[in-house]
């Protein structure tokens, strides 16, 4: 007998519907079981899952053959989440199983030989595709439900085990619907952070920069010798930033469920990302790719903040790719299977000691370094992406009495309220983009207009201090986000000079 369920294959972000078509027949030979429609290495081994976990549990099969065909026939179908559909559309072929109108029900899910329904990744696109599609209900596995439920005007089933899929229709158990608040849940865990500023003692003009770099959405580069607090405040960046909206935070979620990176009790991700790779991660590991899509860090980053720490330490392939994801925000990944392209709007954190030997500058201790070995140290470095970093930070040791000494720092929420006033002005003043730092030639020259006597700060501080060319773009976005935190229409100079002073790489004496 004929035989069909449904269920949806992952395709970059989104999911596409697979029907999943069984048919057994007597063909006088040996039993066999044949899985086409471009199946991949573990969804032809589906077939030894199922009739394991399918024997286990007293349903065995007669010495038929077996054809399950997975349409559409031309889309590759990867991973072990057709377990569970084939499962079901083999009890149905075989009688063992009735389910009215199954068009309305969509299947995913990998079996265990014992029939234990396993988690799968990618639940979230799928559930937006089932009800997308118009689907009555989808099973999933207990793990995956919360996640699925996040999904309005669509039956979440979450089951353990097959016997429960097959209890439910046969009216023997009916499993009761996930049912998750998630907007309840999403906002009352936005503002609970694991790090608060007020940890930090000291480094009150570094504190001042990451208020700035949040407030308008600029890519910030701290240096500093080994131990002066560079990561330390890096992670605390995220408790300074806006909240997530509903929309960036679904979008967030698709990524990260792709990636498999959803836990069991989470529905939504309620606080912006933040990704801290290592800096011998690869390229494509941090771009995305492989013969089966994933995710790259720079998609796992969007919307939130993307730390590399020891900046000069990643290789120079590495570095050289961010250049195209943080000028457009979206990266396309190009393979022999596939051609996706994916959104990575997020701000880059970076970190560097000023030298080799990471004392150059450093109150106490001598650099044993010469010259010559700084500049090849910083110019590991290229000059675009240093293009495309706003700010750039010199961070001192805090001596151990001024840091004994030290009042309690100002909390993520004082600091959060003055960056979120800023960027309401933001999004007020702008219409296709959200800050200060995605700000166009056009947008630069008619709303950052400096009184004369802040250009001839500016003008000035070019010739004297030696500043590269491409140091006046980034100034001139950086003063207007100056001026937004203190809610004043016009670029004035004590703007500009605050902006200069996070130019400190760009300098042609730096290092010396």
């Amino acid at each position: 007998m004929l035989a069909k369920t449904h269920t949806a294959a992952l395709q970059g972000l989104s999911a596409l519907p697979v029907t999943v078509e069984v048919d057994n027949f007597d063909d006088g030979r040996f039993q066999r079981c044949t899985i086409v429609g471009l199946p991949n290495g573990a969804v032809r081994e589906s077939q030894d899952r199922i009739l394991s976990a399918l024997r286990t549990n007293g349903y065995k099969t007669p010495g038929n053959s077996l054809v399950i065909n997975l349409s559409p026939a031309d889309i590759r179908k990867e991973g072990a989440s057709f377990d569970l559909p084939i499962a079901i559309a083999v009890l149905l072929s075989y009688h063992f199983l009735t389910i009215p109108q199954p068009d309305q029900y969509m299947f995913v899910g990998e079996l265990g030989l014992d029939g234990n329904v396993l988690p799968v990744k990618g639940i979230l696109p799928i559930s937006i595709k089932a009800r997308e599609l118009g689907y009555k209900a989808l099973f999933v596995p207990e793990d995956n439900a919360r996640e699925a439920a996040v999904v309005n005007n669509l039956t979440i089933y979450g089951i353990r085990h097959l016997n429960d899929i097959i209890a439910h229709f046969n009216e023997q158990h009916q499993l009761p619907p996930t049912l998750v608040n998630t907007r309840e849940e999403f906002y009352a865990q936005q503002y609970t952070f694991p790090y608060d500023f007020d940890e930090v003692k000291g480094q009150e003009n570094v504190k001042r920069a990451f208020e700035v770099a949040a407030a308008g959405g600029h890519n910030i580069i701290l240096v500093g010798s080994p131990g002066c607090g560079k990561s330390m405040m890096a992670k605390r960046l995220p408790s300074i930033l806006p909240p997530l909206t509903l929309s960036e935070s679904l979008e967030t979620t698709q990524i990260h469920s792709i990636a498999g990176k959803i836990g069991k009790e989470t529905s939504l991700i309620s606080q912006r990302p933040f990704r801290s790779p290592h800096h011998t991660v690869s390229d494509v590991a941090l771009v995305g790719g492989g013969n089966t899509f994933m995710p790259g860090e720079i998609c796992l980053a969007h919307n939130g903040v993307l730390f590399l720490d020891e900046l000069p330490e990643f290789s120079r392939s590495v570095l050289e790719t961010l250049r195209q994801p943080l000028e457009d925000r979206t990266i396309t990944v190009s393979r022999s299977r596939y051609n996706l392209t994916l959104p990575c709007s997020f701000m880059l954190v970076a970190s560097m000691n000023p030298c080799p030997c990471g004392y150059h500058h450093h109150p106490t201790r001598n650099c044993v370094c010469t010259p010559s070995q700084i500049q090849r140290y910083i110019n590991k470095i290229s000059g675009p992406l240093m293009d495309r970093i706003d700010i750039q930070v010199e961070v001192e040791s805090v001596p151990f009495e001024d840091i004994a000494k030290a009042p309690k720092g100002e909390s993520s929420a004082t600091i959060r309220e003055r960056v979120l006033r800023a960027r309401q002005i933001q999004n007020e003043r702008y219409k296709g983009i959200h800050c200060n730092a995605q700000m166009t030639t056009a947008l630069l020259q008619q709303y950052v207009q400096p009184d004369d006597q802040a250009l001839n700060l500016l003008r000035t501080a070019m010739k004297k201090l030696n500043l590269s060319a491409r140091a006046y773009d980034r100034i001139l976005k950086v003063s207007r986000t100056i001026a937004d935190l203190e809610g004043v229409a016009q670029v004035q100079s004590h703007h500009i000079a605050e902006a200069i002073g996070y130019r400190n790489l760009d300098r042609e004496d730096w290092g010396v």
